[in-house]
């Protein structure tokens, strides 16, 4: 069979578009953003209690452009990396069979940008600022804090032993101060390990570049306790960002922090105001104003959980419709998360808008 010279062209042509188109679809960025935190960045609305409201007539319309044809919907435009999950964004990323806020803000973000976007969720319940997600510029506390701290531990050791009849050995200065710190690693070390392997992670991105553009902080509950953690909160605070910036060497990179507002309508506790105010503080950092925004989550509350909570047990059923925890977890309320994960990302196209005016 003869083949024209015209029609050799034509179809090498045919293919050199191919090409260029196929690599147009794998060439681009990626907008990443790193959600971090204690156990509400975890996210702690029931899966149950999302697909229940997604149907009831009353709060339904809250839910709908997260689902489709009755069923939620998976993006292909937006993916999280959550400790061992990973996959397109949909409901579950929290908790073990919970979602937090990360599937509004992924949503809002991925319907922004014509790039993809990938979310890194480093959150671990129970650690405060203060300790294990002190940032590394802060050092160790003082020593003499740290022999007290030692003395207790030992103490509680002892009284244990006594009690139970046990020969546990004492706690070692080394067992205290090894705490110090550790979250902020770990937190280095998943976005690192993220970085290294997204295209295995996530094969929609491959050939794609990561660009990280913004942090998101929702933090704070355990440092209302202890001796110094709510007095050195707006300190180290400031340091977190600082240091977070510098490792992962972005100078301007872009944070959203959600200030405490466990407390919804009703007022905070001493403590919690303390941790609240310094939050909020950030906002008056010279060197943080456009690329660093702290907002309230109380103003964001749900009022229908909340009404419904005050003795709960006795009318569970009624409850299970709007809430799925205790206040500090904001009632496990699925439309308070989504809220709170709605305003940061708000504000975090707020700061890369601020951000692409200063270029």
């Amino acid at each position: 069979m003869r083949i024209c010279k015209y029609s050799v062209v034509v179809l090498f042509l045919a293919l050199s578009c191919n090409l260029i188109d196929n690599c147009c679809a794998q060439s681009g960025t990626v907008k990443v953003f790193i959600l971090a935190g204690q156990s509400n960045m975890e996210g702690k609305a029931k899966n149950t209690l999302l697909e229940h409201q997604a149907q009831d007539a009353k709060t339904k319309e809250l839910f709908n452009h997260l689902r489709s044809n009755d069923e939620w919907v998976v993006r292909d435009d937006a993916f999280i990396k959550f400790l061992d999950r990973s996959g397109g964004l949909t409901i579950g990323y929290g908790s073990p069979n919970k979602t937090g806020v990360e599937l509004e803000f992924g949503t809002v973000l991925a319907d922004h940008f014509d790039e993809p976007v990938l979310l890194i969720k480093t959150a671990w319940g129970g650690h405060s600022l203060y300790q294990k997600f002190r940032p590394p510029s802060c050092g160790l506390p003082a020593s003499d804090r740290l022999e007290a701290e030692l003395a207790k531990a030992v103490e509680r050791v002892n009284k244990n032993n006594e009690k139970n009849n046990r020969s546990d050995a004492p706690p070692t200065m080394k067992n205290i101060t090894e705490p110090y710190g550790i979250s902020y690693r770990a937190m280095l070390a998943e976005v690192t390990d993220t970085q290294k392997n997204y295209q295995t992670m996530f094969p929609a991105l491959q050939g794609k570049e990561l660009e990280l553009a913004g942090f998101v902080w929702f933090q704070g509950f355990n440092d209302m306790f202890g001796d110094y953690a709510p007095q050195e909160y707006e300190a180290n605070m400031k340091q977190f960002i600082i240091d977070l910036r510098k490792d992962f060497n972005v100078p301007n990179l872009p944070v959203v922090i959600g200030a405490l507002g466990q407390h919804g309508s009703g007022d905070p506790s001493e403590n919690m105001k303390k941790v609240q105010v310094a939050q909020m503080a950030m906002n008056q950092v010279a060197d943080f104003k456009g690329n660093v925004k702290s907002i309230y989550t109380h103003t964001l509350v749900d009022k229908e959980a909340e009404r419904v909570f005050p003795g709960w047990q006795d009318h569970f059923e009624e409850w299970e419709k709007v809430g799925s925890d205790r206040p500090y977890h904001y009632l496990g309320s699925a439309i308070w998360f989504n809220r709170i994960g709605h305003a940061f990302a708000d504000e975090m196209l707020v700061l890369l808008k601020n951000a692409d005016g200063k270029k």
